[in-house]
């Protein structure tokens, strides 16, 4: 533990800062003061200029969904070439899991079940408990037989199912978690599972056989739809996050291509386990360690030249447990998108730097955009509703017929990426055109306004230092695993 302490403080920029380049201050203050000089024209234009500010912000959304659409066009081919799983295979890794769980009594059982009942099971399954309080020892004793270990100790493998193992922890964050659970976990590859995310069948295999078809691929996600829950509102919470995690998986397929993916799903990711190793594993202090982790494995590959690669592989799938109200979703995006703006300003010197390759000249600079994007949204909103409600329909009645033409527009992407959503992950059963429609034409008024107030929450977070982890209800993981 003490070698993967060292090797974090090493490269992580949080506890090792590098020198920012010049390049990222012009990026940075050049994306704020557009941003001021967008909401004056509110104060100082007349006509459609007025809405400067929520004009660039469908320009850049829209340039966003085109760019998207460049670099996946390539999933209508008969066989995608971004999958390596189409590639020879080096060697068969060994896979181990590690399952982080803080009092998840309720549904350990069933994500276990789904791991072991997989057609290519993990080599090691690992329970990483972390100082749980609920039932957690009553379900590994009468389900598996196992005896609680001492605090920091595994147990012996179960008589039942040798590849299981327990190990207790006191109570200390996912991502001490984690570290922990990594010593302990000899296989080539390690991947992690949510407790409250199930692995459809084939998704371990997708992911073991992309680990051995590319030995310079050292993290991978797999892709993930939600699962909220039987009551109206969280069908309706569902509905809105399935369409919203069918445009990021294919934005992170097109971000592949670039080698520049940075987000992947902690929910269900692998790693090479000796560059997570070398890097320093999971920083504790990060909201978001999962993303923070893939900057410091993108900096280790420039700075020694190694070439590793990131990628979403379309063939792994799961679903997880998502939130299904205002509150929880509120929530995780204050945490996510907290996360993301700390991440972001810790590897700011990645900002513009060809040192990065196409990750430091593109993707960074994107990401830079993305940290005003919700404000631009929310003040474009906020104008709208003051012209309206100051009886400037003159004003108002443009603006709506730009935001229709961007509705269809949308809604045309987004049926479009439907299609190669399904062709790419082979799971056509769990979409519909018919809601999707129904999806695009109501989210820029409703879903849409609450992603952005859940990150305005969290540039609250980011800005105060308040940043905590809080604790998600579980609403669908029972019932879908009964189904």
């Amino acid at each position: 533990m003490l070698m993967m302490t060292k090797s974090l403080v090493a490269h992580s920029p949080r506890l090792t800062p590098r020198p920012v380049p010049w390049r990222s201050y012009v990026i940075n203050t050049a994306a704020l003061l557009l941003f001021v000089a967008l909401i004056a024209q509110a104060f100082f234009r007349t006509g459609l200029a007025s809405w400067s500010v929520g004009l660039v912000y469908i320009a850049y959304d829209t340039f966003l969904l085109v760019f998207t659409a460049a670099q996946t066009w390539r999933l209508m081919a008969p066989a995608a070439p971004g999958e390596v799983a189409a590639r020879q295979p080096v060697r068969r890794p060994t896979l181990g899991v590690i399952v982080a769980a803080h009092n998840e009594a309720g549904v350990l059982g069933v994500t276990i079940d789904r791991l072991i009942t997989q057609n290519d099971p993990p080599d090691m399954i690992l329970i990483a408990d972390d100082g749980s309080t609920d039932g957690t020892a009553a379900v590994m004793q009468q389900l598996y037989d196992l005896d609680p270990p001492a605090l920091g100790e595994c147990s012996a493998p179960a008589a039942r199912l040798p590849s299981l193992v327990w190990l207790r922890l006191p109570h200390g964050g996912k991502a001490r978690a984690l570290n922990a659970a990594i010593q302990q976990l000899p296989t080539d590859v390690v991947l992690t599972v949510d407790a409250d995310t199930l692995l459809d069948d084939g998704a371990l295999a997708a992911m073991r056989g992309a680990f051995a078809a590319d030995e310079k691929l050292v993290a991978a996600t797999g892709v993930l739809t939600p699962i909220c829950g039987p009551s109206l509102m969280e069908r309706t919470f569902q509905w809105f996050q399935t369409y919203e995690y069918v445009r990021n998986f294919l934005s992170r397929y097109a971000w592949m291509q670039q080698r520049g993916l940075l987000l992947i799903s902690g929910a269900f990711a692998a790693f090479r386990r000796d560059a997570l190793i070398i890097v320093g594993g999971f920083d504790p202090a990060c909201l978001v360690e999962d993303y923070e982790l893939i900057h410091r494995l993108h900096r280790h590959s420039a700075d020694a030249g190694l070439g590793w690669d990131v990628r979403v592989i379309g063939a792994a799938t799961a679903r997880t447990d998502a939130p299904a109200s205002p509150m929880a979703f509120l929530r995780q995006r204050r945490r996510w998108f907290g996360g993301f703006l700390q991440t972001h300003w810790w590897n700011r010197d990645m900002i513009g730097n060809a040192h990065f390759g196409q990750l430091g000249t593109r993707m960074m600079p994107v990401k830079t955009l993305d940290t005003l994007q919700p404000v631009y949204g929310i003040a474009a909103f906020i104008i709208l509703i003051v012209l309206v409600a100051t009886g400037k329909f003159y004003l108002a009645l443009p603006i709506l017929i730009v935001m229709l033409v961007k509705v269809v527009f949308d809604l045309a992407y987004h049926l479009w990426s439907l299609r190669l959503y399904e062709r790419w992950t082979g799971q056509p059963e769990r979409l519909g055109w018919g809601r999707a429609i129904l999806a695009s034409i109501a989210e820029p008024f409703t879903f849409q306004l609450l992603r952005h107030a859940g990150a305005l929450w969290g540039w609250w977070t980011f800005l105060t230092g308040t940043e905590s982890w809080g604790r998600q209800k579980r609403t669908a993981i029972g019932v879908e695993s009964e189904a």
